[in-house]
């Protein structure tokens, strides 16, 4: 069983039975996005954010350096992620959904979102996890393992919505990676809401206030 990963936590009222896991990208920790829960401006509603701290490991990419990372990245013209450590993460943040679920919330009340790495691992996850959940978040990312994407993929999710934002100056992930991984998603039948904005590899006011609309869509009203 893997472990259970430390994480921030953060209700918005009494006894949640709704659950957003939030995973931070290469480099930060869960502290990233815990502020930014008051401004998605979301209705009264009990909430509960997880942003869990990813594993400390050696990247590659950043000369071996030991910092918080969902995966590797091999460094070359071409930067691979991991597969080993992408399925590694998956398995951990499936012992995150599991415990949500033993403290009340029905796959059908949690979304899965993350920002670049994190983003993701919201995917590799979501889209292979065999109950239904209620969406997927992926800022500033592309679809890890796309080529086995077809062959893994849950039925339950199957017609998940997924909400894909991207910066157009973005120099750690192109803007192309993120449409090519939209691209796929669309070929594979997946309902996608696609934004971008004129940021690089960030956040901005106008896409935390579509991410607050969008999950107001898909948790429902009173959400």
């Amino acid at each position: 069983m893997p472990e259970l990963l430390d994480a921030i936590e953060i209700e918005t009222g009494k006894n949640p039975s709704t659950s957003i896991i939030w995973l931070h990208g290469l480099g930060a920790d869960g502290n990233d996005f815990a502020p930014i829960v008051p401004e998605l401006q979301l209705p009264e509603a009990a909430i509960r954010f997880v942003f869990p701290h990813a594993p400390v490991q050696a990247v590659t990419i950043n000369g071996g350096m030991r910092m918080r990372a969902w995966y590797d990245i091999a460094d070359g013209a071409i930067r691979r992620e991991d597969e080993r450590g992408v399925r590694a993460s998956q398995a951990l943040i499936e012992t995150l959904i599991a415990r949500e679920n033993e403290r009340g919330t029905n796959a059908k009340r949690l979304v899965l979102a993350g920002f670049s790495q994190g983003g993701a691992i919201a995917l590799q996850t979501g889209l292979r996890h065999p109950q239904r959940i209620a969406g997927i978040m992926a800022l500033s990312t592309y679809v890890p393992v796309g080529e086995k994407l077809a062959a893994e993929a849950s039925a339950a999710n199957r017609d998940v919505p997924i909400f894909m934002a991207h910066g157009t100056y973005d120099p750690v992930i192109p803007l192309a990676q993120a449409e090519q991984s939209r691209g796929l998603l669309q070929a594979l039948g997946y309902p996608v809401e696609w934004r971008q904005y004129g940021m690089p590899h960030a956040v901005c006011p106008e896409e935390l206030a579509d991410v607050g609309a969008w999950l107001g869509t898909v948790l429902g009203p009173g959400t």
